[in-house]
């Protein structure tokens, strides 16, 4: 990033920068790291991996979930796995998980998928990651017999990454949530996936945008499974997405129990609707989570 952008993403963000420095952050430190799924500012990413992380960390932001790995030249955001970890070593941050692209996979051989799983595998490690994770399937694979497939291509996966020393995650949407004459996606994954090896990754926002059960009510049904979580609002009128303390969630009402849900780490995510921008939205969040929510979590 060019001195210039930089000075302008920095007028941007304004008071928010200093955020680790004031509010409840300064007077005792948090349980968790403060995590940002990247894919809430993916264009900028996209445009300067560099001085986009170096604004998010300036937010407060100390943790990543990565999105956009390219398996066959080993690269996060066009950059070897090894140069990226040197750029988040050089911002004293870390990437604990990643979302990467297991659905073009869901019909292949398993020989096809297992290549691309070992490549998921290499990136990880370099970035010491602690968690793989599958985070989407297209429209057109949502069927009850594609989630059956998928499955048994989680649980395989699952034995995968768990023998390489990493985790492995299953992120929801709202769609695995719907009705297909008296079952869904998102029962036949909790059944016929082994807890051991497939964890699950609650994003609050689907959950309570889609599932007739509370998020609180999921995890009673599987403690211990749901590792990571996304946290983002829901707009009050459209219920799209909305900056933190702007829509209908209540986050202070309705966060499970971190130890019952056996959280590892959360991730701040807002994947459109911005009210300004996208960075802009980033450094709302932020602000809002460290004064109202970090505290309980």
């Amino acid at each position: 990033m060019n001195r210039r952008k930089f000075i302008e993403a920095m007028a941007v963000l304004g008071a928010v920068a200093v955020l680790p420095m004031s509010g409840y952050a300064a007077t005792q430190k948090p349980k968790y790291k403060m995590g940002l799924q990247l894919f809430s500012v993916n264009e900028d990413m996209t445009k300067d991996p560099i001085g986009t992380l170096k604004a998010v960390t300036a937010m407060g932001y100390e943790n990543f979930e990565t999105f956009g790995f390219d398996g066959t030249k080993g690269t996060f955001y066009g950059y070897k796995s090894s140069e990226f970890k040197h750029i988040l070593e050089d911002l004293q941050s870390t990437a604990s998980s990643g979302h990467f692209g297991f659905s073009s996979y869901l019909e292949k051989s398993d020989d096809e998928l297992m290549r691309f799983v070992d490549q998921c595998i290499e990136g990880a490690r370099v970035l010491d990651m602690k968690y793989i994770t599958w985070p989407w399937i297209a429209p057109e694979q949502r069927t009850i017999n594609n989630y059956k497939l998928m499955s048994g291509k989680l649980n395989r996966i699952g034995e995968r990454v768990n023998a390489a020393g990493l985790g492995f995650a299953y992120h929801n949407h709202g769609f695995e949530f719907q009705d297909h004459g008296g079952e869904n996606g998102f029962d036949i994954i909790l059944k016929e996936t082994d807890p051991a090896l497939v964890k699950l990754q609650m994003d609050i926002y689907w959950v309570m945008h889609s599932s007739k059960r509370s998020p609180r009510e999921l995890i009673k049904e599987q403690p211990g499974r749901y590792v990571m979580w996304h946290i983002k609002d829901m707009d009050k009128i459209t219920k799209d997405y909305t900056e933190l303390g702007k829509g209908s969630i209540d986050y202070a009402k309705i966060l499970p129990d971190y130890a019952e849900s056996g959280l590892e780490f959360y991730f701040l995510e807002q994947g459109g609707n911005y009210t300004h921008s996208p960075m802009k939205s980033a450094a709302d969040n932020a602000d809002y989570f460290v004064k109202h929510l970090q505290k309980i979590i």
